[in-house]
């Protein structure tokens, strides 16, 4: 495993590899709030599997410096990190807040983007029926400023959101995570129930908010608010990952975006909920770098 910084347009991205360093190269982004240590625990996995597994920090998450995020700039950002590693094609895989950002990778770079993968992933509020009406009034006056004044929407999420926020930030000072149980115990009561899950959580929370819970607002705006492109214009294979019990992203916006996508293959996994990557991340591999053909 490395991890290090890169320089990006004069930015600092922090950047995470795992798994085999000569394997299939799969694009990881993680969920929100999330880091780019986020598949670091299925680091063996992925050396089984043949992956080369690339996680990368968004804006003001981990060691990447603190900006605005927008789905056309983590693109943008991820397609210059992989020209800098010298990876011409790849795999994208992403959990839960992560969705968004890895379609808008493949709908940048068609040539590029092999298949895509997403676990537990939102549709756009935008288009899917019925998802406005899950929104806060808060969330709805940030999203009145959208595309006008991004800054103004992230400081709406971010102080209307603020005692759930700062709760989260208990992870930096308590390894023994009771923030699993309230957030997971749920959906995902057998999962978080192994240490190793646990600990797996802990290390990707812990690195996340590093720098605060900022970036976790301007997730929202990207991924909330207009996502600016077009499902239906993604070329590449996408698979979907739901659990049947998943409370933060149940598996109706899984069936919206096969309906929307060109090629799209849904799975829903019963009894189980959002945290599918844990149980599922060596399989999910393998059919992300089936027949090869990326790096």
């Amino acid at each position: 495993m490395t991890d290090h910084t890169l320089r990006i347009g004069g930015r600092r991205i922090g950047v995470h590899e795992c798994g085999d360093p000569a394997g299939e190269p799969v694009f990881h982004f993680h969920g929100t709030p999330g880091s780019r240590l986020e598949m670091g625990f299925g680091s063996p996995l992925a050396e089984r599997a043949g992956a080369r597994v690339i996680g990368v920090d968004r804006p003001g998450y981990g060691l990447s410096d603190p900006g605005p995020i927008s789905t056309d700039g983590v693109a943008r950002d991820v397609l210059a990190v992989a020209d800098q590693l010298g990876v011409s094609r790849f795999a994208v895989s992403a959990w839960s807040g992560g969705g968004a950002f890895a379609l808008a990778t493949a709908a940048a770079a068609p040539s590029r983007v092999t298949r895509v993968g997403l676990a537990g992933a939102l549709a756009p509020t935008e288009e899917m029926p019925d998802a406005r009406a899950a929104l806060t009034p808060n969330d709805l006056e940030a999203l009145a400023h959208l595309p006008a004044d991004p800054a103004r929407a992230a400081e709406l999420f971010h102080s209307g959101n603020a005692e759930l926020l700062e709760a989260m930030l208990g992870v930096r000072d308590d390894e023994t995570a009771p923030w699993v149980d309230w957030m997971w115990a749920g959906s995902d009561a057998t999962v978080i129930a192994g240490a190793a899950a646990r600990r797996a959580l802990y290390v990707d929370f812990h690195e996340a908010l590093r720098q605060g819970t900022m970036a976790i607002a301007w997730d929202n705006v990207a991924f909330v608010g207009p996502w600016g492109f077009r499902v239906e214009d993604v070329r590449a294979p996408v698979h979907l990952w739901y659990g049947e019990n998943d409370e933060m992203a149940p598996p109706v916006n899984g069936r919206w975006l096969a309906g929307h996508l060109r090629e799209a293959h849904l799975t829903v996994c019963p009894g189980q909920g959002h945290l599918l990557p844990l149980t599922h991340w060596g399989d999910m591999l393998r059919v992300l770098i089936a027949q090869g053909g990326t790096g």
